[in-house]
């Protein structure tokens, strides 16, 4: 029986480390270097203690490039959200298994709305939050942090978790936190796919380019190890 094929290796920077003074230019400085798409955290000061973004910075990055755009819905009704997110120009919506009681339904709701249902897990969440929902998302996000503030370190206990998922879910499985070169070739190898990074991409000296290169560099050290 022949395998299934790996998923394809993708880099997301977040927004929520740009400088918005400049969100446009840095915007594009990370598309011209070759990010796949951009992820945009939105917080209710309520799930997490974060208060950050909304509809209308998914629309200002709408504007900003054509790449598709991600919202990672920190917040602890999200079915209020996904219509606004989704109108505002978000193409994958991702909801939090720990925000709701009905996540089926709201998955199915993305979907409805066109776009693409996705779903995430704290880092001390189990797996079978999400076990009967795994064939209505598209993707799985596992932080490797806890959500809420950008530039905590990463939290190695989870690559254990992804590779457990791995073993039962062939889609996207992404990561989100601490996410540098010397964590993310940990993460591929667990069974990752899609890297968030928003530290490591924005806040490098040398601009977004030179993070999101270090990034592949590693990206590429690791699947060559791997023999891909």
């Amino acid at each position: 029986m022949k395998s299934a094929p790996h998923p394809r290796l993708q880099l997301v920077p977040s927004i929520l480390s740009a400088d918005f003074n400049r969100l446009g230019a840095q915007i594009a400085d990370a598309a011209a270097a070759g990010a796949d798409r951009f992820q945009i955290d939105i917080m209710d000061g309520h799930f997490v203690p974060n208060i950050s973004m909304g509809p209308m910075f998914v629309a200002a990055a709408r504007r900003a490039t054509r790449l598709p755009l991600e919202a990672h819905l920190m917040v602890s009704r999200p079915e209020q959200w996904l219509t606004p997110v989704a109108e505002a120009g978000a193409d994958t919506l991702i909801v939090h298994a720990e925000a709701t009681v009905h996540l089926h339904r709201l998955l199915v709701q993305i979907a409805a709305l066109g776009k693409r249902p996705a779903v995430a897990l704290n880092p001390a969440s189990p797996l079978e939050l999400i076990h009967e929902v795994l064939e209505q998302a598209t993707m799985v996000l596992l932080m490797t942090v806890e959500p809420g503030f950008g530039g905590q370190p990463f939290i190695a206990s989870v690559l254990d978790k992804i590779r457990r998922l791995r073993r039962r879910y062939r889609g996207d499985i992404e990561v989100d936190g601490g996410v540098e070169p010397e964590t993310i070739a940990l993460a591929r190898d667990a069974g990752a796919n899609v890297f968030v990074a928003g530290s490591s991409v924005f806040g490098h000296p040398s601009g977004p380019a030179s993070g999101l290169a270090a990034l592949r560099q590693a990206l590429t050290r690791t699947s060559r190890s791997r023999g891909q």
